[in-house]
């Protein structure tokens, strides 16, 4: 059974679809678009990247990290050209969240802005990347340092994608479900996959509704991402995105605790979550604490010091200008495992169904 989750955004409204077999809605989306060319960016087989209904230059994506730069932007916006797309045609999305944002981007950038339709093929991208409108790609600085707002015109996260993923795929994606426990959906433990995949839809996209440029509460969906972000970036992406999130996840509770913020039992269920789902919660036993610290700092949340999202009597909430000395201490304090161990540990074991 599929389910529409809409993100009421005035003019800028679209639906996302989740369910198996929704790729196949694609040439009806293109069709109420009145596009009449399409380019598709795809890190997937031929096979499964459903017709588009017009002439369609089919594109390979360079899904991962390493890929997530200016210079792929600029390759793709360079295709777009020869390929003849105008600014009433159509861009597609077919991969992961570094697809999705790559291309995103292109699209918000090429002629100033073409429709973009995103077919997420992974967990992480459906849950969270594809939805939103949020655009980066990294620089060597950072993540996500350079981006755009740009809303795509539906989003269809088919279910079928995910029966090729690997193991360690599905614990990326399980990563940011984990951290909705904490935002405003506790109860995704309990559900079956799919369903907890249309619950996080449905939190990002009120929270978006209310938040779309991420000045007030839409910091929520940052949960976990601060140091998760950090923890990226210092094991040259070893880590994937929804491992440190996880690991961002339990620091965020012990860092709440510290600040006093929340008692023990509810620093201890951060712990508990994260397990629950199979994923890592101890730091890679060979990262400096001073070389998180000084990445967190380039944070787009941090303007005048460390920022956080984390846990307090009222909910989750931003929390600017968090004393150095307390975020160190708590690193510290942080149980520490061999990055091998971190990785392997989510190449085996059960999956959450």
């Amino acid at each position: 059974m599929n389910t529409r989750i809409p993100v009421r955004l005035g003019d800028r409204s679209y639906d996302v679809l989740v369910g198996p077999g929704v790729r196949t809605a694609l040439a009806g989306v293109v069709r109420g678009l009145g596009a009449r060319r399409a380019v598709v960016v795809s890190a997937r087989p031929p096979e499964w990247v459903p017709d588009t209904g017009v002439p369609t230059l089919l594109l390979p994506a360079r899904d991962g990290e390493q890929g997530k730069t200016l210079s792929t932007v600029e390759q793709l916006c360079g295709e777009f050209v020869r390929f003849g797309l105008t600014r009433s045609d159509v861009v597609v999305s077919c991969g992961g969240g570094t697809t999705t944002d790559v291309v995103g981007l292109a699209a918000a950038l090429y002629h100033r802005g073409v429709a973009v339709v995103h077919l997420p093929t992974s967990l992480l991208a459906q849950v969270d990347a594809s939805v939103g409108g949020k655009t980066a790609v990294n620089l060597p600085a950072g993540k996500n340092l350079v981006g755009a707002f740009w809303q795509p015109s539906a989003v269809l996260c088919d279910t079928d994608y995910l029966s090729t993923l690997p193991r360690r795929e599905l614990r990326n994606g399980l990563g940011e479900i984990a951290r909705c426990h904490f935002i405003g959906a506790p109860g995704l433990r309990d559900l079956p996959l799919p369903e907890q995949i249309a619950a996080s839809v449905t939190l990002k996209a009120g929270i978006v509704a209310e938040d779309e440029r991420d000045t007030g509460v839409r910091h929520l969906l940052n949960y976990g991402h601060t140091l998760g972000h950090a923890l990226e970036i210092a094991t040259g992406f070893a880590l994937r995105h929804g491992e440190g999130v996880a690991i961002g996840t339990v620091f965020a509770g012990r860092l709440a605790g510290a600040l006093g913020r929340i008692g023990q039992s509810r620093v201890d269920e951060h712990l508990a979550v994260v397990r629950h789902y199979g994923l890592p919660t101890a730091l890679p036993a060979d990262v400096d604490p001073a070389v998180l610290v000084r990445q967190m700092r380039r944070d787009k949340k941090s303007v005048t010091g460390l920022g956080f999202v984390l846990d307090g009597p009222a909910g989750a909430e931003l929390v600017t200008d968090v004393a150095e000395d307390v975020v160190t201490r708590v690193l510290a304090e942080m149980p520490r495992a061999d990055l091998a161990d971190l990785v392997g540990a989510a190449t085996t074991g059960p999956v959450p169904a």
